[in-house]
């Protein structure tokens, strides 16, 4: 058995800043890249997907050790770090680029989301149904180098301190067991 062998899910909930925030403290994920995903327009740029007509998503690429965690349990976390029932949005983000959507890389991915996607629909914690997207994965393509990072190296910013903070805070209380830190 390879114990060096790493795995992708490439999840969108929104903003990436607040995607990349939360996975980059969780143990077991190697890296994060926000980028973008599932739209018709190659090599786009953040002003392009602003207008929400290149059919992208604001997602992130997490490298994750499968020995550490599971697919299962990044999705476990996906679920409660975003509300998988608004269509195209995300508090105040709207637009098909703030889109629910996790894309798969294999069959095994598929099937996982889905048996995920079901049982957190029948858990009860969400009033309205999910509309979160289960796909194939298409062309990633990592966002500008300003948008990596973002949260760790800009905290005192707006967005951050008043979107982003209380999303980690939330995360750290109800996972603390599966932090870096």
């Amino acid at each position: 058995m390879n114990t060096n062998k790493k795995e992708i899910a490439t999840l969108g909930a929104g903003c990436f800043w607040c995607v990349e925030a939360v996975f980059q403290r969780l143990e077991g994920v190697e890296s994060v890249v926000s980028g973008y995903m599932g739209g018709e327009v190659k090599y786009p740029i953040y002003q392009q997907i602003c207008t929400g007509t290149t059919g992208h998503a604001e997602v992130c690429q997490i490298t994750y050790d499968p020995s550490v965690i599971s697919f299962a349990d990044i999705l476990e976390v996906f679920w409660y770090t975003h509300d998988p029932t608004t269509l195209n949005r995300q508090g105040n983000d709207k637009g098909t680029q703030y889109r629910s959507a996790i894309f798969y890389h294999d069959d095994t991915q598929r099937e996982i989301a889905e048996r995920s996607k079901a049982a957190a629909d029948a858990s009860g914690d969400w009033s309205d149904p999910i509309v979160t997207e289960i796909t194939p994965v298409d062309t990633f393509y990592a966002a500008e180098n300003y948008h990596q990072n973002y949260y760790n190296t800009n905290p005192g910013q707006g967005y951050c301190a008043y979107v982003i903070n209380p999303k980690v805070q939330k995360f750290r209380k109800q996972f603390k067991e599966k932090l870096k830190e």
